[in-house]
């Protein structure tokens, strides 16, 4: 997010000359549209604003984005980001990744962009394999995952990049899926946050790990298995016949039934953004015995790196006067004849 003043666009000013390619039916055709409805919305400038990604499925995302754009090398999207954010900080930057990117190789500049909170929108979309080099397991695949390097099934214990997120220090974390209708609320929450806004999207590969969502996502099974986080509302799902609420004894969330609509009086907790110690249950909760936590589950800002870096240069920099000759001859110099 910047300070700029907001223009009026359309989804047509975002969209751009080159074919969009990717396997027909991949959920980044969604994600893709909602990013560009959502602009607009926002006010947000394409001249302002530049798209950063690294390898996979989801980096072709800057070619479709009528904008700025970078397509760096594999996972060092948020370091080309850092540099990008700290040479013009009015910038809208955002970063686009997936699980393999973002979380295997790449795992240690996610970690380290969230820990500095640049202000900058971070998507990671999670389609649980690498759909790029032809389905091997990632590190966010189930297991039992069945895929070339996994032929019986994966072993591996997942990764959550939500709670690596809230591990890293990440003061805005939210969850969406890509055919999702309140992916746009989540993005424009990310773009309204001052911070690094880390967003996992869950994204439907079509070839290698088809309908791995249904479980929470399919209409039949969505309203029971999909808790909505929105701040100061109450954590219901199932209709609102069900509820998260505290376990006094092991002060960790448990289902409980709603009777006649009285979620006060069944000790359902009301979401609250700023509250780490809930998000850390809402994105650990065990799927299957309780929903899946989606919506904006932490925002909580904080100062940002570059604003930092800003200051500590303008103090450095209070009542001098530039030479570069003098800057040049510092430490040890010696003169060739």
């Amino acid at each position: 997010m910047n300070d700029m003043t907001p223009i009026e666009t359309t989804l047509k000013d975002w969209e751009t000359d080159q074919e969009v390619r990717w396997c027909p039916g991949c959920g980044d055709y969604a994600i893709l549209k909602a990013v560009q409805r959502t602009l607009p919305m926002l006010g947000a400038d394409p001249k302002n604003t530049v798209f950063v990604s690294g390898i996979g499925c989801s980096s072709r995302f800057p070619y479709y984005v009528e904008s700025y754009g970078f397509h760096s090398i594999h996972g060092r999207a948020p370091a080309v980001a850092t540099g990008i954010k700290l040479a013009n900080p009015q910038l809208d930057v955002w970063l686009v990744t997936g699980d393999g990117d973002g979380m295997s190789i790449g795992g240690n500049h996610t970690m380290h962009v969230l820990r500095r909170n640049l202000d900058c929108q971070i998507m990671l979309f999670n389609n649980e394999i690498y759909g790029l080099t032809k389905g091997q397991y990632s590190p966010t695949s189930r297991p039992g995952t069945p895929s070339p390097t996994s032929p019986a099934g994966s072993v591996d214990r997942p990764a959550s990049p939500c709670a690596f997120a809230l591990g890293s220090g990440a003061r805005f974390v939210a969850r969406s899926y890509d055919v999702s209708k309140d992916l746009s609320e989540v993005l424009m929450a990310a773009y309204r946050h001052k911070g690094a806004a880390f967003m996992e999207i869950f994204q439907n590969c079509i070839v290698y790990n088809k309908d791995r969502f249904d479980d929470f996502t399919d209409k039949a099974v969505a309203a029971d298995m999909q808790v909505q986080c929105r701040d100061g509302e109450p954590l219901l799902y199932a209709k609102e016949t069900r509820g998260l609420a505290l376990d006094p004894e092991t002060l960790s969330l448990q289902a409980v039934d709603v009777v006649d609509g009285d979620w006060q009086g069944a000790g359902v907790l009301r979401h609250n953004v700023r509250n780490r110690t809930l998000a850390h249950m809402l994105v650990e909760m065990p799927f299957g015995p309780f929903p899946m936590a989606l919506g904006v589950i932490l925002d909580d800002p904080a100062p940002t790196f570059e604003s930092a870096v800003v200051a500590e240069r303008q103090g450095l920099i209070a009542g001098k006067t530039a030479d570069l000759g003098k800057l040049l001859a510092r430490g040890q110099t010696w003169t060739v004849p």
